[in-house]
């Protein structure tokens, strides 16, 4: 028995090394790839095995590891069960159309695109489960909502069923067979039959975004004025989600995830009032079918991290913007397993491989010690991302070697240099900056542009507004340079202002006329002046005052004046008694707000002097 427990680890290693070792290689290289002494580990523990008769179920347990599929792999983490490894479950979405040469727009309208692209990942990346679509306007589109589609992203929500005349109780609930529905649940049954060993996750839209999907921003404010009418909205939404959680697992689908980024623009107690009864029922249901769920959430969702567990999925998601000890903890105590955070863009599309095994590592280093995690991006991976990072994390998943070398390997700063940002926002005119992932793809990025958009013709041209899209490196330069850390973030004239928040209309709007307000001010303080009347003897100040008085009325402005009558003090001023009377002006100019100025910037000013 000693000598077994001892083979254990011994046999455990080679029989890893014996399958990396022979993972898509040829029959004829399958024996020349492993070495003499896995061999005779594998040959010495199974003779002993079967010599002594020792299978107990700790034997077992060892060999069912050792056999495990990826499918498998992912429904045992995602139930907080011992696994071999972190599974690996890469969001592949538009970018599978990317891997096969087309856009995304003819990829998402094609269930013979969408299986070639997902076949093509599972080929590259070696995945232990994978989505089969990732478009959260699928189930908006056939309610009503029109899209506005794109080459490399998603469509976008472009108008709002009920907030352009349609009635609630008018909407049904999709069908299987209904527009691009019916695409993804086609291919997920095509890709099912061909991939019977991969988790095949179905993701649909949660009630919240749904619900924000038909409503439009509207939402935000009848959650406060009318919220039976959003209950009632909220029903239909999670009548909706389990009609089409049951399509999915018919189809084949092992996990269903309610995708619902919208959630991160509440707080806890609105999220516990206008969610949780509806998210919860869609949970149970997927759980009566005998499937697997998951709560999928991008964003600065952390204050909802509690709220989204107390909803019972099995499985909770997250993105960069929330710590992932944070969401560890939170969820494992409650028996929950967790996933994600991967750097989407700053490291899987902008990075190298290096970079992008790096941050693989982090996240394992996080969680491998704690069960219940499967590695995966935080959300929807970008149409450009580049294969080879992707290969790059299977590569160190799979093979256990190549990860203790990644760690070790050094790795060289890349940080962008930061702006000088101190005068920003200085020009005439507000400038209202929208640091997003992609207002094309991002349904909180979309809405939080929409409503600067919205507010920006009550200020007739004098405020500008500018989006910051960070899978460009300049982009993330300018977040990284206004201190920005959570995306969607809106800044005025440089300063954070809503932080992952969309704001009610007349709250943004008022945010911008305080900015105006402030300018203006600046603006009067720098025409502010004094004039000094410079008369030693007094007996021309009367009539020079009330000229300067004239002279102020006519024009509409203020200006203070003093006289001055003592000779030293006169001659302070740069005069002599034989030069007055004497007028000198005195202009003020705002050299400095909000900072503390560099000592070189004091020096340029004092260089006028």
């Amino acid at each position: 028995m000693v000598l077994i427990d001892r083979l254990k680890p011994c046999m455990l290693n080679a029989f890893k090394a014996f399958f990396v070792s022979i993972q898509g290689k040829s029959n004829s290289n399958k024996i020349k790839s492993i070495s003499f002494a896995t061999m005779s580990i594998l040959f010495i523990g199974i003779f002993t095995i079967i010599k002594i008769g020792y299978f107990n179920t700790s034997t077992w347990t060892i060999m069912e590891l050792l056999q495990m599929t990826g499918k498998e792999r992912v429904l045992k983490a995602i139930s907080c069960q011992q696994v071999d490894r972190i599974p690996w479950v890469p969001f592949v979405g538009v970018h599978g159309a990317s891997l096969i040469d087309m856009t995304a727009n003819d990829y998402l309208k094609s269930s013979e695109a969408i299986v070639k692209g997902v076949n093509k990942a599972v080929e590259l990346y070696e995945p232990d489960g994978i989505p089969v679509v990732f478009d959260l306007q699928i189930e908006a589109e056939i309610l009503g909502c029109e899209l506005k589609w794109a080459k490399d992203n998603p469509p976008a929500v472009v108008s709002h069923p009920l907030s352009n005349g349609i009635e609630l109780n008018s909407l049904i609930v999709p069908k299987a067979d209904m527009s691009r529905l019916k695409v993804s649940l086609d291919a997920t049954k095509k890709l099912r039959k061909q991939h019977p060993d991969i988790a095949l996750y179905g993701l649909i839209t949660g009630p919240f975004t749904l619900a924000l999907h038909l409503l439009g921003t509207d939402l935000f404010m009848k959650m406060f004025d009318n919220p039976e009418y959003i209950f009632q909205l909220m029903e239909f939404c999670r009548d909706v989600n389990i009609a089409v959680s049951k399509y999915y697992i018919e189809a084949g689908c092992d996990i269903v995830a309610i995708v619902d980024p919208m959630t991160s623009q509440i707080g806890p107690e609105e999220f516990s009032s206008f969610i949780t009864p509806y998210v919860k029922a869609v949970f149970e249901s997927i759980r009566k079918e005998g499937a697997k769920s998951s709560f999928f959430v991008c964003g600065h969702a952390q204050q909802n991290i509690s709220a989204m567990c107390d909803c019972k999925p099995d499985n909770v998601s997250i993105d960069e913007n929330i710590p992932l000890d944070f969401v560890r903890d939170e969820c494992l105590k409650r028996n929950i397993s967790y996933g994600g955070n991967l750097q989407l863009t700053s490291v899987l599309l902008l990075g190298n491989e290096l970079d992008s095994q790096k941050d693989a590592i982090r996240c394992i280093d996080t969680c491998n010690d704690h069960g219940g995690f499967l590695l995966a991006p935080g959300c929807d991976l970008p149409f450009a991302t580049p294969p080879e990072n992707l290969k790059a994390i299977s590569e160190i998943i799979i093979d256990q070697y190549k990860l203790d070398v990644a760690r070790n390997i050094p790795q060289d700063s890349c940080e962008l240099p930061v702006f000088d940002m101190s005068q920003y926002g200085q020009s005439d005119k507000v400038i209202v900056d929208i640091i997003t992932l992609d207002s094309e793809a991002c349904a909180p990025c979309q809405y939080m542009v929409d409503a600067v958009r919205k507010v920006l013709p009550e200020f007739n041209g004098i405020v500008e507004m500018q989006e910051h899209k960070i899978k460009y490196k300049e982009s993330i330069q300018f977040m990284t340079s206004l201190m920005v850390r959570n995306i969607p973030t809106i800044c005025i004239d440089g300063q954070i202002t809503f932080v992952s928040r969309i704001p009610p209309h007349d709250e943004l709007a008022k945010a911008i006329q305080k900015r105006i307000n402030e300018k203006f001010s600046m603006m009067v303080k720098q025409r502010k002046a004094t004039l000094y009347i410079l008369d030693s003897d007094d007996i021309y100040s009367s009539n020079i005052k009330d000229r300067i008085g004239q002279a102020a009325q006519e024009l509409g402005v203020n200006v203070d004046i003093e006289t001055i009558t003592e000779p030293t003090e006169i001659a302070s001023y740069g005069a002599v008694k034989s030069q007055t009377p004497a007028v000198v002006m005195a202009q003020y100019s705002l050299k400095s707000a909000r900072h503390i100025p560099e000592v070189a910037a004091i020096k340029e000013w004092l260089k006028g002097v």
